[in-house]
């Protein structure tokens, strides 16, 4: 053998195994789904983007509280003007060259909603003023060192409440994230389920094709033994290809049912994926009252509508603040100094200190404070009401939820007697149909009640793990591992408070 054909050998065989692995199937179980959806579902993004967004402007309020430092440097400066003195009644020329740097120091005082700055005024000027009498020059090193207070009066603490509100959204968004992260889990299960439920189907119309074949070929054999009519033998053909056409249609509703768990996952639409799960259908004993505890201890639902009402409180703060009597009180204490020699600029300081009391009092404003206050108590009364109605919903979810698993149980082991019964009577009476006792259309109907309950048994089966995800999230309590489910702790709490 030459080189150049190992060479292509070695080429197809290359080749060969890029296909294989590219075309790989990708074998999905619940949690490996839910932990893809995680990272790629587009409402899950968008609710992670959310939470973060929040986070930061939280991050940004908490640096606000810390002091800051700025600096204003202005290097150069030069002017000219001509300008008329009133007081000497002539024209005078002025130049005046400058460089200056300012800083200042600020720490918002959290506990009264007060300020305190200190702000260091640092220049040099060159000022040159020419008379009809004579030239008149100025050159001087100045510094101002200000140290300020300012504190408002009679009104709420706003640095507090913003804080305060920004941390609720923060807290809000890190329960949306959760309750959509129960939504996109309860919804991919669903999608993972009508995956499963279109391979039964599937996997029931291939066990019909078979039955179908076998009893063509019976059928087939009878008539060309002058045992049976041709007519037996039309109706077999009819029913090989109704099951033909069956697997087919099954085959088009597992394609389907795989596109859409893909979008919800966020995969590409050309993987090749298929699930594996198993349907244990165990009886659990459920306390109704236990998961009503659990639900309404637990449902974030609850806290959000908890976080409205406190919200609505502060809402009521801010409109009462409106329009309402308030002060302001400003203190600096301050030292100015100014000479042509840098080092001397302190020589003759002068003090300059300041105090001053501002205060805003209304009048009449027409009734519009009054107006606003019943407003927003008429949001505080809804957001008690929401609240309110929460709890009641959440009692009336978990009931019905109760209800409708100890239903299902009742259903799976009718099915499940049902599936024995339809199989026993499909072999007794295909032995008949051997005999020729019996007709294909006969057949064909006693192999459609197999189908129909084997199908509606894993119908039933899949609505009671449905129905117990759903109570899962209802309560946020596992009743399979009996333990309760506390979603991303980490990011919901704030620890930093």
């Amino acid at each position: 053998m030459t080189h150049k054909n190992l060479k292509f050998i070695f080429s197809l065989i290359f080749c060969a195994g890029i296909s294989f692995f590219s075309s790989a199937q990708i074998v999905l179980t619940i949690e490996k789904a839910l932990e893809i959806a995680e990272e790629n579902n587009p409402n899950m993004k968008q609710s992670k983007l959310s939470l973060e967004r929040t986070h930061f402007n939280l991050q940004a309020q908490r640096a606000t509280l810390k002091p800051q430092f700025s600096m204003n440097v202005n290097p150069f400066g030069y002017s000219q003007t001509r300008s008329f003195d009133n007081r000497v009644s002539e024209w005078y020329t002025n130049r005046r060259t400058t460089t200056d740097a300012s800083f200042r120091a600020s720490v918002p005082f959290l506990p009264t909603d007060g300020t305190i700055s200190i702000n260091n005024n640092f220049g040099w000027s060159e000022n040159v003023s020419q008379t009809t009498n004579g030239t008149n020059t100025n050159k001087a090193f100045s510094n101002s060192l200000v140290l300020r207070v300012t504190q408002p009066l009679f009104t709420y603490n706003r640095l507090k409440m913003q804080l305060t509100q920004l941390e609720f959204d923060y807290e809000n968004a890190g329960i949306s994230y959760a309750l959509q992260r129960l939504r996109t889990e309860q919804s991919i299960t669903s999608l993972f389920y009508n995956v499963y439920m279109a391979m039964n189907n599937l996997e029931i119309s291939n066990a019909e094709l078979k039955n179908a074949e076998t009893n063509y070929e019976i059928i087939n054999y009878r008539v060309n033994a002058d045992l049976a009519a041709k007519e037996e033998l039309y109706q077999a053909e009819v029913n090989l290809a109704q099951a033909r056409s069956s697997v087919e249609s099954n085959n088009v509703d597992l394609e389907r049912y795989k596109d859409q768990l893909k979008q919800t996952l966020g995969m590409s639409l050309n993987s090749d994926i298929m699930v594996a799960v198993t349907i244990d259908v165990s009886t659990i004993l459920i306390d109704t009252e236990k998961a009503i505890q659990h639900g309404l201890s637990s449902r974030m639902e609850l806290r959000q509508r908890e976080i409205n009402m406190e919200l609505a409180d502060m809402q009521m703060i801010t409109v009462k603040a409106n329009n309402a009597f308030s002060g302001n009180v400003a203190l600096s204490l301050g030292v100015m100094g100014d000479n042509e020699k840098f080092a001397n600029i302190y020589e003759t300081p002068t003090n300059n200190p300041s105090v001053s009391i501002s205060l805003s009092i209304p009048i009449f404003d027409w009734g519009e404070r009054k107006a606003r206050i019943q407003s927003q108590k008429t949001a505080q009364t809804i957001a008690l009401l929401n609240y309110e109605d929460e709890i009641v919903s959440i009692e009336l979810a978990i009931r019905q939820s109760m209800r409708s698993l100890n239903n299902i149980r009742t259903q799976i082991e009718i099915q499940e007697k049902q599936v024995e019964n339809t199989l026993r009577t499909y072999e007794l009476n295909q032995i008949r149909y051997r005999e020729g006792e019996l007709t294909g259309l006969q057949m064909n109907q006693y192999q459609a009640q197999v189908s129909n309950s084997r199908t509606s048994l894993a119908r039933q089966q899949i609505a009671y793990k449905t129905e117990l995800l759903n109570l899962k999230i209802l309560t946020l309590y596992d009743f399979e591992n009996d333990e309760p489910i506390v979603p991303v702790t980490a990011l919901t709490n704030i620890t930093t408070r």
